[in-house]
């Protein structure tokens, strides 16, 4: 299998012909050359060629352009990753080589810190004793901790090259699969056979740590790796509003052809019926020999007049549109990390309105809820809590009215000065703690010793007194870290002994044994002889397993640490319970030997040794309880509630433990102890998962009969207009483990799941792997057709990101693996409310507004046309004359290629300033998050609004055409001559159509700025100035044939009747329009409109609300902290961020008709079962908070 990786698509020769063939495949290109060769065509055709081709080309070119750099970037990332260089025995001598031309079943040489390319490896030695080596597997689980591997141990010994060159075993394994955390296989050499399994694997994505080299062998290589075999495909995105434009397009094309054969059928019978008595001086064309044929060639005549209908300038401004939604995304100062020096990027152009139509986020949550760094909080030990919770700096707290609040002076964090071997980077607020450990407390010291001892983190002392630990957990370290600091310095380790610092005293104690932590023991323990010769067992692990392994007389101990342990656990804080007991030296002896015995068990090893830690740890003695805080990346919790309050339901997708990503749901808020209940997944067979869904369903569906009375229950339930989801009462949550996932997804059970999931307001996955992430989020596109959003930082979470509507990569700490696969990144989760909120909402309403307006717009141009047609003997002349079409073409492309031009040109010099769809603030965007749901409904552009566009631009197209040809009927010019002539005629519908037009986009703007006045006004100076010129003395000289009508333009609009006539048609068409928003405006207001008016309050009462916020703010602010009991408001106080929805002043709006007005349509919406929405009474109360 060759390591080559190629993403790139095309080549020098294949470039031309594969780019084209797949820019015909739009169906807008595939339309334009079919008109273009029509055009070609003298006997149909009355516009000239160059008004298609010239686009055409421009947009053909473009977008060439546009893939052929992509595709020269993706060259160069594969020529960067296929040409690094490895150390590879070849021949007995380590040879620099290329990634690319590795092979399986080469032995290659990694260093420490080097990365794991492009291949995964079976580990065969190592610098470690017994052929150990650390590893960091970020890039595969997210988890930035270390790792053990190890070689087996006929090959651990082959650490010369010599030895390595002569290896001439045979390997036979699974095929490639995409199981992280399993493989199989034998490896067979000198007539034996080893057993082979993950633990001796190094797969690709993976950093050697700690250890100074190791030789592995090739197993996988390029695609076959099992990080590839979880990327997933990468599938081209396509908005919502893409699809329908499409579709919008074929209905239009099938509209023009309907009208090119009314008009060919017309023109038939005129020339049958009265064009047959003109043929002396309007002979037909040579070729024409019958009406019918005549009514032939004019179908495709009117085919390529009326294609304005759907011009190409539809797809070129909507490319240009998200190309400035993406700029106003790299440039948003707000989404820039000053720490990590990392803006906001829009790595795509594509999908910008589609983030203001999210409905479901997936998230990862190691390293992008939280920062992966653990803290040593509290603790009980011996009945006593200790510890506080960090206090805020002073002036960080806020009041409701957003200003700081003074709480008094911040506590200084405890002195540990008195040890030197202290980490300087750790903190504790409680003083008597460290009085205990001086104070000598027998049980504080054996609490920290416990610490110092039992784990597995390694010890590096870069320079006298500076240690560096490297864990297998965060927790570890956080837990070796506080002893340390409080005087229990774990200095370093061998296998057989640990040296501990106690207060000052270099001890070493003797490690008897290792009883390691997994799943299903929840503890850890470690055995060891003190230098006084007293062999002790200390243990850790999770309560629900530790508490009932105690002592009798720890009862009255246990009931307090009990107390302590709820207590933290209601903080979100991750617990663990110490105890340790005494041995015997006769009864550890005789254990030993048992478990020697079964260590060296040919068949159930695990069971055996399982029973063996389960005898010695009973009976020990309570210590305490730790608990240790995961920090969430700042403003993680208000980011949830906000988007919750915008109804987009979170998922968290993790590869983490179940317990930790319980905490973890806890701290941020998705969990909390108000929610009626949390179902946890658990079971190892289709049967049991099924059965535990079905309960999980049962119970939500009895709690809603117990609320709801029979009658609105039944019909709830029996309606086919909402869904049964609708009908649950109560907050749920669903915590489902990966081996239980893997049944779910099965596909006669992922329908069950999906609804048991979508009825709970909160669902954790754990232990899932990368493609059970991607299933997951495939699954919901699937049956719910609801926008998806997929953010992660690792490269376990790029198949998830690519399989998302949209992605989000978080350049965070593990690697940039999710940030090159995502469409958007930034470097914090907080970022992501105002990538929604505010540039989402924005891009969607900007976008919509614009489609709604181009439709309209090019119907009231064409349809004049058609118009026309009934009154020039279907002949298929234009109404507006070859140069004022070309004219009013002209203004729009040419403001279209200005629009371009601006956007290159003067956008990066005015960064920040640019103008924004703006219908309301961006603060107000985030402070009222039920303005984000038109666009989770799709109530702004879609096929009803779609044919309300087309009815108002026929209604112009019929004013328009009609009214001057009222007036012209019957008009005289200022000499008394007939006004009514053709190219008069023309210039008047002309001028008319780019008035109106142009005040039509000045009503439809919500937000003024001097560019917005910029384009639409001189868009008028344009169209006079082309019109002008085209009717010019200069251009007839140059050109006779084309510019006849010298000074026509001219002298048409000198004349006051024109002008009287352009005014009429301008007040028809925009008057009603102008009613109509009035009366809505008034009578049925819509959300942004309630805003906008309470924005408006609030400025004309500006000083009336400082001098309240003044005369109330320090009381409301010291009683609102000192006294307040209720969860996680303290919590949310200490973090400088309090009350930011408490200036949602939607409930004062409450009794308006505005505030149900999306209620409705989200029933409406469910009736279609298009998408579950949460019951029309909770969102109410939502909207309310």
């Amino acid at each position: 299998m060759s390591n080559c990786i190629k993403t790139s698509k095309y080549n020098i020769v294949t470039f031309l012909p594969v780019n084209l063939f797949e820019q015909f495949q739009e169906v807008a290109n595939t339309y334009f050359l079919f008109l273009l060769i029509l055009q070609l065509i003298p006997q149909i055709s009355s516009l000239s060629w160059f008004t298609t081709i010239v686009p055409l080309v421009l947009v053909l070119t473009i977008t060439a352009v546009k893939d052929a750099t992509d595709d020269y970037f993706r060259h160069k990332s594969d020529n960067q990753v296929n040409n690094r260089q490895s150390q590879v025995l070849i021949g007995g001598v380590l040879r620099q080589e290329q990634w690319m031309n590795v092979r399986v079943g080469d032995i290659i040489k990694l260093e420490n810190n080097q990365f794991v390319a492009q291949a995964d490896l079976l580990l065969l030695s190592s610098s470690e004793p017994h052929g150990l080596c650390y590893i960091e597997t970020a890039e595969l689980d997210g988890e930035t901790n270390m790792k053990v591997r190890q070689a087996i141990p006929v090959t651990a010994e082959l650490g010369d090259t010599s030895q390595l060159a002569r290896f001439d075993g045979e390997v036979i394994c699974e095929p490639p699969n995409n199981k992280l955390d399993k493989f199989g296989g034998t490896l067979y050499w000198k007539e034996n056979k080893y057993a082979l399994s993950n633990q001796n694997m190094l797969l690709r994505g993976c950093v050697l740590r700690n250890t100074e080299w190791c030789f592995g062998l090739v197993i996988f290589a390029g695609p076959d790796t099992k990080l590839m075999q979880n990327s997933g495909r990468t599938k081209f995105k396509r908005t919502s509003i893409d699809r329908l434009m499409n579709t919008l397009v074929l209905w239009i094309f099938g509209f023009l052809v309907c009208m090119g054969v009314i008009l060919a059928i017309g023109n038939a019978i005129w020339e049958h019926e009265v064009g047959v008595c003109f043929q002396i001086y309007l002979p037909w064309d040579e070729g024409v020999h019958s009406a019918f044929f005549s009514g032939f060639l004019s179908f495709w005549s009117y085919i390529i007049i009326l294609n304005t209908v759907v011009p190409i300038s539809l797809y070129v401004s909507v490319e240009v549109i998200r190309l400035g939604h993406s700029y106003f995304i790299n440039w948003d100062k707000k989404m820039y990390c000053a720490k990590r020096r990392t803006p906001a990027e829009a790595r795509t152009t594509t999908l910008n309105e589609e983030l203001g139509q999210v409905e479901y986020i997936f998230s990862d949550k190691t390293g992008t809820l939280t920062q992966n760094i653990m803290v040593f909080s509290k603790c009980s030990v011996n009945g006593h809590s200790y510890g506080e919770r960090q206090m805020p700096e002073p002036g960080d707290v806020q009041d409701v009215l957003g200003h700081k609040a003074e709480l008094g002076e911040r506590p200084e964090p405890v002195d540990f000065s008195f040890n030197p071997l202290a980490d300087p980077r750790f903190q504790f607020w409680d003083p008597s703690l460290l009085e205990a450990v001086k104070l000598g407390d027998f049980h504080v010291h054996e609490f920290f010793r416990l610490l110092s001892l039992c784990h597995t983190v390694m010890s590096e002392e870069k320079s006298e007194g500076e240690l560096l630990y490297k864990a297998q957990s965060p927790d570890e370290g956080a837990l070796v870290t506080a002893a340390r600091n409080f005087g229990f310095v774990f200095r370093s380790r061998t296998p057989k002994t640990i040296t501990v610092h106690e207060l000052g005293q270099a001890i070493t104690y003797q490690l008897l044994a290792i009883l390691d932590f997994n799943n299903i023991r929840k503890r850890m323990s470690v055995i060891v002889r003190s230098p006084e010769g007293k062999i002790r067992l200390y243990c850790k692990g999770a309560d629900t397993i530790l508490l009932e392994r105690l002592h009798p007389v720890n009862q009255d101990l246990s009931s307090i640490t009990t107390d302590h342990l709820n207590e933290y656990a209601g903080e979100g804080l991750r617990t663990l319970v110490l105890a340790y007991k005494d041995l015997e030296e006769s009864y550890y002896k005789d254990w030993s030997e048992r478990l020697h015995r079964a260590g060296s068990a040919p068949e159930a090893r695990e069971d055996h040794l399982a029973r063996l830690y389960d005898e010695v740890e009973h009976d020990m003695m309570l210590l305490g309880a730790t608990a240790i805080e995961d920090k969430l990346q700042q403003g993680v919790p208000e980011t949830i509630a906000i988007l919750t309050l915008a109804n987009i339901k979170i998922w968290v997708l993790t590869g983490d433990k179940q317990e930790t990503a319980v905490n973890i749901g806890y701290s941020c808020k998705m969990l909390t102890d108000d929610m009626t209940e949390v179902f946890v997944v658990t079971g190892h067979t289709v049967l049991e998962v099924r059965e535990e869904l079905r309960k999980a369903r049962e119970k939500m569906m009895d709690a809603s009969r117990s609320v709801c009375n029979g009658f609105s229950y039944q019909e709830k339930l029996s309606s086919k207009l909402t869904s049964v989801l609708e009908a649950i009462a109560g907050e749920y949550a669903l915590v489902i483990n990966g081996h239980s996932l893997a049944h779910a997804l099965e596909a006669d059970m992922e329908v069950e799941f999906l609804e048991t999931a979508c009825a709970c307001k909160a669902v954790i996955c754990c232990r899932v792997t990368p493609l059970q992430k991607a299933q997951v989020v495939e699954l919901v596109k699937k049956y719910k057709k609801a926008v998806t959003l997929a953010i992660g930082d690792g490269a376990n979470d790029v198949s998830m990101i690519k399989t998302a509507h949209i992605g989000v990569g978080i350049s965070g700490q593990e690697g940039i693996q999710a940030v090159l696969a995502s469409d958007y990144s930034f470097s914090q989760f907080k970022f992501l409310q105002r990538l929604l909120l505010v540039h989402g909402r924005w891009s969607y309403l900007r976008m919509c507004k614009f489609l709604c307006y181009f439709f309209y717009k090019n119907f009231a141009f064409t349809m004049v046309h058609f118009w026309f047609g009934f009154f020039c003997g279907f002949s298929a002349q234009c109404t507006t004359s070859t140069l004022s079409h070309c004219t009013t073409s002209s203004t729009r492309r040419c403001l279209c290629s200005l629009w371009v031009s601006l956007t290159r040109l003067l956008l990066p010099r005015a960064k920040g300033r640019c103008p924004r769809p703006q219908d309301v603030p961006e603060q107000r965007s985030m402070e009222y998050p039920k303005l984000y749901e038109p666009g989770q409904l799709n109530l702004l552009f879609n096929k009803r609004e779609f044919f309300i566009c087309i009815a108002q631009g026929i209604y112009t197209s019929i004013l328009m055409f009609f009214i001057p040809y009222g007036v012209f009927a019957d008009a005289t010019r200022d000499d008394g001559a007939q006004l009514a002539d053709y190219q008069s005629f023309a210039v008047t519908v002309a001028t008319s159509l780019v008035i109106v037009v142009s005040v039509q986009i000045g009503l439809d703007t919500g937000f003024w700025t001097a560019i917005n006045h910029f384009f639409i006004w001189g868009s008028l100076a344009a169209y006079f100035a082309i019109l002008f010129t085209m009717h010019s003395d200069g251009l007839f000289r140059m050109f006779p044939n084309q510019f006849r009508f010298v000074g026509n333009a001219q002298n048409t609009l000198a004349q006051p009747t024109v002008w009287l006539t352009i005014a009429l048609t301008a007040v028809v068409c925009i008057v009603p329009v102008v009613a109509f928003r009035f009366l809505k405006l008034d009578l049925k207001p819509e959300l942004s409109d309630t805003v906008r008016y309470t924005q408006l309050v609030r400025k004309k009462q500006k000083t009336q609300h400082r001098c309240m916020r003044h005369a109330g703010r320090a009381g409301s602010r010291r009683s609102g902290y000192a006294f307040s009991h209720q969860e996680g408001f303290g919590e949310l106080i200490m973090s400088g961020k309090n009350m930011r929805l408490s200036s949602l002043a939607l409930s004062s709006f409450a009794p308006r008709p505005s505030t149900s007005w999306i209620d409705t349509l989200r029933k409406k919406k469910g009736c279609e079962g298009s998408s579950a929405g949460s019951p029309s009474g909770a969102a109410d109360k939502t909207l309310r908070v």
